[in-house]
């Protein structure tokens, strides 16, 4: 089933019911009222917490847009606006910094803003973020605003998931990984896809499981009860791309809000229109995208860029070998010359600054970038070339 345009109209608008048959969907969903009553009660302990930051704010209640114009020193232009959103997990690599200089190049050389987000919702590296920042500063790359830190926007995260539970668009989810894990088996469910065991639960059903999990001082995660079996989305490098749109997370167990909503969330709120990221990526985009319809967010165009692989083929990473700007620096490597090797890597010789990259790649020779990953062999001493 491709996107139905009966989940939306035209730019992503939501069809809205009435307030009765909301109310409908809602019981039609298997979230009871009392479900819907924790709900508020997690949103109103998240509210309570969260402050204000200079961000800005959000206006829902649901039927109208999750975000207000972002109120940053920097001013956001209306042609669009491109992203970089790292996870501060750790140091950059050279090729999370290939992908950050891409994300700058075409975000400018379309004629965008560019803003930073640290999507920092999952895990955490004390000290990661700090690091990160630097990084992309000493190669050169600036962005528009302040830094949006996703954290600070959870009760924005808890509004919009009102919202999709209200309109029976969530449903509770009680599966340990165990359980899904061994229902993922089945020949039927794309691999690393949620089965659907608690899909379509009757309410007694859901009552004893419910139960069961509090017995064990568990709650439920609450999973979208996804509006189609597949999506199509646009991607300037690969075209149109339809997958599967799975019955992912949007709320964990724990009551925080999962990386899914909150990224499509931000993104609306930060008026991106283009997502420049790696090609690992790309199977998440259709479900990202379906999410963002009918939440009322435009959906973006996607640029999934390749990722830098070691020489195994597999993804680069610290422990293989000098592959961070610290690492180079320490084998007398300069910043213009780890600009230079990546450049290299696109194709281009004799940069030595981020704008060097970004002036040899005007927007149709972005969009001519080959497919092929980067392998990278980590250096043991000075640059060779």
């Amino acid at each position: 089933m491709r996107n139905d345009h009966r989940i939306g109209e035209k730019y992503g608008q939501i069809v809205h019911a009435s307030a009765n048959k909301r109310t409908q969907r809602a019981t039609n969903g298997n979230i009871r009222p009392d479900a819907l009553d924790g709900l508020r009660r997690i949103i109103h302990r998240v509210q309570s917490t969260v402050h204000e930051t200079r961000a800005g704010t959000i206006s829902l209640p649901y039927r109208r847009s999750l975000y207000t114009k972002p109120m940053t020193s920097g001013s956001i232009i209306q042609q669009g606006v491109g992203r970089f959103a790292p996870s501060p997990t750790g140091d950059f690599h050279v090729g999370n910094l290939r992908t950050a200089i891409l994300a700058w190049a075409w975000a400018r050389n379309s004629g965008r803003s560019f803003v930073l987000r640290m999507e920092d919702i999952d895990r955490v590296r004390s000290g990661s973020a700090d690091r990160q920042i630097a990084d992309l500063k000493a190669i050169g790359l600036d962005w528009d605003g302040t830094i949006l830190v996703q954290t600070t926007r959870s009760a924005a995260h808890m509004q919009a998931l009102e919202y999709l539970v209200e309109q029976g668009y969530a449903f509770e989810c009680y599966c340990s990984r165990k359980d899904i894990k061994e229902a993922a088996s089945a020949p039927h469910v794309p691999p690393g896809h949620y089965p659907g065991t608690c899909l379509n639960l009757t309410d007694t059903e859901r009552e004893v499981r419910r139960q069961q999990l509090a017995e064990l001082g568990r709650t439920p995660a609450l999973r979208l009860r996804a509006p189609a079996s597949e999506w199509t989305v646009f991607d300037e490098l690969h075209g149109s791309f339809t997958g599967p749109v799975d019955h992912f997370v949007l709320c964990r167990a724990d009551g925080v809000p999962a990386y899914n909503l909150a990224t499509v969330v931000d993104d609306g709120f930060q008026h991106v229109d283009q997502v420049v990221r790696g090609d690992d990526l790309l199977s998440q985009a259709p479900a990202q995208a379906a999410l963002a319809t009918l939440l009322g967010i435009a959906v973006p165009t996607y640029v999934h860029v390749p990722l830098a692989l070691n020489e195994a083929g597999s993804r680069l990473a610290k422990r293989d070998g000098a592959v961070t700007l610290a690492d180079l620096h320490e084998l007398g490597w300069t910043t213009e010359d780890a600009l230079e090797w990546i450049g290299r890597s696109l194709g281009i010789d004799g940069a030595r600054t981020a704008i060097d990259i970004a002036d040899a790649l005007p927007i149709d020779s972005l969009r001519a970038l080959p497919l092929d990953p980067w392998v990278v062999p980590p250096p043991t001493g000075l640059p060779a070339f």
